[in-house]
């Protein structure tokens, strides 16, 4: 299991082949990719910050892959999240799963998907023609998270 924060971008081609070609029981990956909007809730954004608090945030997303674990037959787990400021189109999150089969995979990879986005110690805020606002968690997401039997923490902007 690999868990990094990060300024800079990723190389996704390169994060995946190291991941497929460390066990030769991978039968299946599954990653998942995020990227800044331009557009979000009805306003242009024009660019995001994303703030974390180190340690903390690496622990909390370490403990969601060993939940995924408990769960489904993994071999590998990774998840890159960048922070700093980003703009539309840059790459915000890679979650990659290996396991010898594809429902595995899948399913894990969707699981920490739907935790990084409830409940992750992470804040953003975007810039738009109105100014800057902080963004917080969707109902649809606190759903997503709820269908797998977690409770969203739904963490607060560091001004709360």
């Amino acid at each position: 299991m690999t868990v990094r924060i990060q300024t800079e971008d990723f190389d996704l081609g390169a994060e995946t082949l190291v991941l497929r070609e460390a066990n030769r029981a991978v039968g299946a990956l599954a990653c998942f990719v995020g990227t800044v909007r331009d557009i979000n809730d009805g306003s242009s954004v024009s660019a995001m910050v994303l703030e974390h608090y180190a340690g903390m945030t690496e622990k909390s997303i370490e403990s969601i892959i060993d939940q995924a674990r408990e769960r489904w037959k993994l071999i590998d787990a990774l998840v890159i999240h960048r922070v700093g400021e980003l703009k539309p189109t840059d790459q915000i999150v890679l979650v990659a799963v290996t396991s010898s089969h594809r429902t595995e995979a899948f399913a894990a990879c969707e699981f920490i998907m739907d935790y990084l986005k409830t409940s992750a110690p992470f804040w953003k805020k975007e810039s738009t023609p109105s100014g800057e606002r902080w963004v917080d968690a969707r109902e649809a997401d606190d759903a997503a998270l709820a269908r797998w039997g977690v409770r969203s923490t739904n963490a607060q902007s560091p001004t709360d």
